[in-house]
């Protein structure tokens, strides 16, 4: 049994606290790991600590500048910075494991030196044998045959034209550690035999460069993912030896964080939408919202409160609160939260994040016109308390850049009208046409009177086909208020066009 004060676990607090985000750029960012990066990011920010931003892109079949482009914009607009790292820089660049083989190979040639590692030459398919000779389960894997291979033993696998396989020698013993999340967790002794650190080819694995990276650029968090706790009694093997080798003097504190679930309460698969991290943002999700809501998959503010801002999450943010069962990814909570996040927003900052979706939407062209930014801002606080998307405003904005000749219909907004709207329509052309101020106040006053207390109307009933004639839809802005916008003339033609519609 090896001394385990000789292998410590980092001890530090404060600003000596040092955590990593470091994903593989394979596809489109995935919410549970944009999560990852935010836990990071908050636990770094709440002590003073640093946040390093590397990449794990030693993986060239599935490796792409695109999922890496991709994973930069998505960190960039959800205000997730870092302090060392990628288009950063730092003590320990470079941040590219495609670009840090010399390291490895250096570390590997101290390994097998020191004797932490040796040359492995047995095939999958002698292992097998072996262990079906040995009455050894399949699934337990290498039976540490080639720990001792003799020179000659070795000197002939080659001359039969074999490449060795390095494998770390893990100790014969129990491994334990204290999750940040999850609590004492032990490895008995024989749960890990030795293990691949670099293929035949002389590729490095992950279970070699990620924790050889985290022990030289001094990492003494890892906070990351329950699916790769298995892997951790693993690195804690490898941490010994580098240890030993003088190349760190710790092993990091682990928490794994628990995963995210979809529909069904099963894991949130790449091929689910919700798990596409712009998906959410296609449909309108703000950076405000959508970090306020992934901060609570695993961790909550307070009891009473859900919705918080990023200074806030900063404030309270502690990895061991972080709750270690799954969380589930709520799309009607998500959208809500986001919803009271676009109403704490400034209106004129509001009306400006519109516009991407107006524009999309074929509502607005490239270029805005004052005429447009002008009515923008007089429509904005009339949806900004009803939409959770902004993806929303294009429908709820529309009919107020078109004209009365251009204006469409839906469906279900006609299916809304009933043999009054006719009377609806004519009685409000004939109150509005010598109404001289033309403000929101005196239309609603006017037609208030003429439908509802002249024609003994129902508000419903009343006012639906005049928000049809103005909106073409059955949903749309406070009624009168979007009257005064669209103008007296705009307001006479759209009333006009859709009563000569229901006579024809």
């Amino acid at each position: 049994m090896s001394d385990s004060r000789a292998y410590p676990f980092s001890t530090a607090t404060g600003a000596e606290v040092r955590v990593r985000f470091c994903p593989s750029p394979t596809g489109t960012p995935h919410v549970g790991l944009i999560r990852t990066a935010l836990f990071n990011w908050a636990y770094a920010r709440h002590t003073g600590g640093k946040l390093i931003f590397r990449i794990e892109d030693t993986d060239a079949a599935r490796d792409s500048e695109e999922s890496f482009e991709q994973i930069l914009d998505g960190l960039s607009w959800l205000g997730i910075d870092w302090d060392e790292g990628v288009n950063v820089g730092g003590p320990h660049a470079p941040y590219r494991q495609s670009q840090r083989y010399d390291i490895y190979r250096d570390v590997v040639a101290k390994l097998l030196a020191s004797g932490h590692a040796y040359e492995s030459f047995s095939t999958a398919e002698e292992i097998d044998a072996r262990n079906a000779a040995n009455g050894r389960p399949k699934e337990q894997g290498y039976d540490n045959f080639d720990r001792d291979l003799t020179d000659e033993q070795k000197a002939a696998f080659r001359a039969e034209g074999r490449e060795p396989a390095i494998r770390l020698r893990v100790p014969d013993e129990d491994t334990a550690f204290d999750d940040l999340i999850r609590g004492e967790i032990t490895f008995p002794a024989g749960t890990n035999s030795d293990f691949v650190i670099v293929r035949p080819n002389g590729h490095p694995l992950y279970t070699l460069v990620n924790p050889v990276d985290d022990a030289i650029m001094q990492i003494t968090h890892v906070l990351r993912g329950e699916d790769l706790l298995p892997s951790t009694g693993r690195q804690i093997a490898l941490y010994r030896a580098l240890i030993d080798l003088g190349i760190t003097t710790f092993i990091p504190r682990f928490g794994h964080m628990p995963s995210v679930l979809g529909e069904g309460n099963k894991k949130l698969s790449k091929r689910d939408p919700q798990s596409n991290l712009f998906h959410h943002r296609d449909r309108g999700f703000i950076p405000e919202g959508l970090d306020n809501y992934l901060a609570l998959l695993g961790w909550g503010y307070s009891a009473d409160r859900d919705v918080f801002s990023m200074a806030e999450l900063v404030e309270k943010f502690d990895i061991v609160d972080v709750n270690p069962n799954p969380a589930r990814f709520d799309q009607k909570k998500a959208e809500s939260i986001n919803g009271d996040h676009i109403r704490l927003l400034d209106v004129a900052d509001f009306a400006e994040r519109t516009i991407p979706y107006l524009q999309a939407a074929g509502v607005f062209g490239e270029v805005v016109t004052d005429a447009e930014r002008e009515v923008l801002l007089k429509a904005a606080p009339l949806v900004q308390e009803r939409v959770q998307l902004l993806g929303e405003t294009p429908g709820m904005l529309g009919f107020l850049f078109t004209d009365a000749a251009s204006l469409g219909y839906d469906d279900d907004a006609l299916a809304t009208l009933t043999d009054v709207a006719p009377t609806v329509l004519k009685a409000s052309i004939a109150v509005l046409e010598p109404l001289e101020r033309w403000e929101t106040a005196a239309i609603e006053d006017a037609l208030r009177a003429e439908l509802i207390e002249n024609l003994g109307l129902k508000p419903r009933v009343a006012f639906g086909p005049l928000r049809v004639a103005a909106s073409g839809r059955r949903v749309s802005p406070p009624l009168f208020e979007s009257f005064e916008i669209l103008g007296k003339g705009e307001t006479l033609a759209r009333l006009a066009k859709l009563d000569d519609r229901l006579a024809a």
